[in-house]
């Protein structure tokens, strides 16, 4: 179809302008959606209710994406996904400074983190900053 509302930083083009609007919040960083059970924010509503259910399943112990090859099952389907390349050994996220290749894009983003040094995950309490959330994670236990 037509995409007639191209962005100004990467080119892309969408249908809507509501559309271009919420992929412009790609390049700015801003994620407005935050989750009251966590520190996570997002940068569209619909990903922050995709969040919560994950959150629920947390509570319930639900684990609805079973992987046919070893039977470790997942919250989410693109856990799922993303675990299936342990077994096929894929690794398509690749980085541009050094080579390294990485089976999960997040482990990429943090990953570039080494060569930016940007620490984007910063605790409430004390200010320490981390380059994953996972590690701030951990951290916040401490507290």
């Amino acid at each position: 179809g037509e995409r007639p509302y191209p962005c100004g930083d990467c080119g892309k083009g969408f249908n809507s302008q509501a559309n271009l609007l919420r992929h412009r919040l790609t390049h700015t960083g801003e994620r407005p959606y935050a989750c009251q059970l966590c520190p996570k924010r997002f940068t569209q509503s619909s990903t922050l209710r995709q969040h919560l259910l994950v959150h629920r399943r947390i509570h319930t112990g639900e684990r609805p994406y079973p992987c046919p090859d070893c039977g470790k099952a997942f919250r989410q389907s693109t856990h799922l996904k993303d675990h299936r390349r342990l077994h096929t050994g894929e690794r398509p996220y690749r980085c541009g400074d050094c080579g390294k290749a990485f089976a999960i894009a997040v482990r990429l983003a943090e990953h570039r983190r080494i060569h930016t040094g940007e620490r984007p995950y910063r605790c409430q309490a004390c200010g320490k900053a981390y380059r994953s959330f996972s590690n701030l994670w951990k951290h916040r236990k401490l507290h």
